[in-house]
């Protein structure tokens, strides 16, 4: 899958989590991994939130661990794309963060991926840093500070935490 979305086969640097999900998410408080399933409980989106843990140079005194969550694996099948599930993983993601007591949002994107900037976008993440480089990376945040949270009850009821 990350081969076919991304362009890249799986490295280790850089997606160790998903061979540690137990460690990562299920065993920190601070961080957690939400998933959505259709009717017959097929796993067809993911969303992951995590304490803040890039040492980027640039980001040196933006962000730290304390009060900065960052997202991860987001992630919709092409299949179920443009009905909200995305926003839904979001918004439950940002509710985590918020009772968590983190502050803000920091999570980086790719231009090359079709609508997520877009997406992104739409949901008030601000760029903080457009690099420019060979994988079109784009650094974005959010305060979430004001975050309520209101997404439709049917997409609400597909979403789980584990």
């Amino acid at each position: 899958m990350i081969k076919r979305e991304y362009g890249y086969g799986y490295i280790p640097k850089y997606h160790g989590d998903i061979k540690n999900l137990e460690e990562v998410y299920l065993n920190n408080k601070r961080n957690s991994f939400f998933i959505a399933q259709d009717k017959d409980e097929n796993i067809i989106g993911t969303l992951a939130i995590r304490e803040y843990d890039r040492e980027f140079e640039q980001f040196n005194n933006l962000y730290c661990r304390d009060s900065t969550a960052s997202i991860w694996r987001a992630f919709v099948d092409e299949n179920y794309r443009r009905l909200g599930i995305a926003s839904a993983l979001v918004n439950e993601a940002e509710k985590f963060s918020k009772n968590t007591r983190y502050k803000k949002i920091y999570l980086h994107t790719h231009k090359n991926v079709d609508g997520a900037l877009e997406f992104w976008k739409s949901l008030d993440y601000n760029i903080t840093l457009d690099t420019d480089n060979h994988l079109q990376t784009v650094h974005m945040e959010k305060n979430i500070s004001n975050v309520l949270g209101n997404i439709d009850s049917n997409i609400k009821d597909s979403i789980a935490y584990i």
